[in-house]
């Protein structure tokens, strides 16, 4: 077995991992009534994950467009320069936000 094809065989199973991961942290989000809503966070008041950070707090300009908060469902879609997004928090940083 050639060493691309060991890669590509140890990269599918975690794609997929990494894809149920996600599908799990946002239906919980959407069980507690909330949604990941990008665009509109203050500098420093975004709840978590972004492209260029790993931790919430930590955006360095107003209305980043990868920048999120968490807002009930249904609110961001009301919002002008609001989009909704769909990320994976760690585990433990949900804990924090209940």
């Amino acid at each position: 077995m050639s060493k691309s094809e060991s890669l590509l065989r140890l990269t599918i199973p975690a794609m997929l991992a990494l894809a149920a991961a996600t599908l799990t942290g946002t239906a919980q989000a959407a069980d507690m009534g909330k949604e990941q809503c990008a665009g509109i966070a203050k500098a420093g008041k975004n709840d978590c994950v972004t492209k260029t950070n790993v931790c919430h707090g930590h955006a360095t300009v107003d209305s980043k467009s990868d920048a999120w908060i968490y807002l009930p469902t249904g609110t961001c879609e009301r919002i002008v320069g609001a989009h909704l997004v769909v990320v994976e928090v760690p585990a433990a940083q949900q804990e924090k936000s209940n």
